[in-house]
């Protein structure tokens, strides 16, 4: 299983027989004793190729997009049910069941979908393996568009199966910051502020790419652990920041921390109405942690994290826009 791992939430190029660009960001180091003399030649790249332009015009590219668009359907029909359902049945701690379910729902979709196009399913996953250099800002925008359109399929699926009294109560599952409950005197808002709601978001996103994705994008822990074992860990650390967003505020009308924009997206197209109200946040915030996370693995020993011949870096790309070589 070890020998899988080198697929983990990273770059489907190596499987795709027609991929212009071909990274194995996690093969082992033994493999890739010409790192340095790759890393000297992708100074040299174009911006274009940097930004891996030529990924808009491959089949195979758009194939595996195809991957993260029902995966994403699942997800976010699978979520948001779990989501009703756990808050409709009438036990204890909802959102204790809710984290677990969700742990193990994530877990399952990994694994399914890692093998078609690096299993991927959040635009937060995508646009930071873009950051890091594991795949091209071109391909990470094709995969969050797909993200975003798999979402809204998954939005109306639930729609159309659940009644429009539970579809209002529960914000058909989707992200929410405030809802709008009956009062003594009328109608009243409630939820958590802005700020904190944005701090949630930032933090529980970084914590999500630091405690789990790094994994993955190691190839040393990605090798050693294995592919289940791996998938499973991101799976966990999702169900437990799940459970801590919700249970921390203790704010009726707060859904949590979205951690997905994706998941967000979708129910704010086909429900519409409240959830609309402070969505920027759950793409501002994922945004810094994704910048923060990109941060921390540029001050960190690059021993610890073989990204030297990654052509896609971030900084790498700026170089080039400006013509400046190493």
């Amino acid at each position: 299983m070890a020998s899988n791992a080198s697929h983990v939430l990273g770059d489907e190029e190596s499987q795709l027989s027609g991929g212009s660009n071909r990274v194995q960001p996690f093969s082992s180091t033994p493999k890739n004793r010409n790192i340095d003399d790759e890393g000297k030649k992708h100074t040299s790249l174009t911006v274009a190729q940097r930004l891996g332009i030529s990924d808009f015009f491959s089949l195979d590219v758009w194939r595996a997009s195809v991957g993260e668009l029902l995966g994403s359907a699942v997800l976010v029909f699978m979520l948001d049910t779990i989501v009703i359902s756990t808050f409709e049945s009438d036990v204890k701690m909802p959102n204790l069941i809710m984290s677990i379910l969700i742990a193990i729902v994530i877990t399952i979709l990994l694994l399914a979908v890692v093998p078609v196009s690096g299993g991927h399913i959040n635009p937060v996953i995508s646009f930071s393996a873009a950051l890091v250099g594991i795949i091209s800002m071109s391909r990470a925008i094709i995969y969050m568009v797909a993200q975003c359109v798999g979402a809204i399929l998954g939005a109306l699926a639930l729609k159309a199966v659940v009644s429009s009294t539970i579809a209002q109560t529960f914000s058909l599952g989707g992200c929410t910051i405030t809802v709008i409950a009956p009062g003594p005197n009328g109608p009243i808002t409630v939820g958590l502020e802005m700020a904190q709601a944005l701090w949630l978001e930032i933090f529980c996103t970084f914590v999500f790419l630091f405690a789990s994705i790094w994994m993955a994008y190691d190839h040393r822990q990605a090798k050693a652990l294995g592919l289940v074992t791996v998938l499973s860990i991101v799976g966990i650390v999702l169900g437990l920041l799940v459970f801590i967003s919700t249970t921390v505020t203790m704010k009726k009308g707060y859904a949590g921390a979205g951690m997905n924009p994706a998941r967000c997206f979708g129910a704010a197209v086909v429900r519409g109405g409240h959830l609309w109200d402070g969505h920027w946040i759950f793409w501002v915030g994922p945004t810094i942690a994704c910048v923060a996370f990109y941060v921390y693995t540029k001050i960190i020993p690059p021993k610890h994290f073989h990204a030297d011949g990654y052509k896609y870096d971030f900084i790498g790309v700026v170089k080039a826009s400006f013509g400046l070589h190493e």
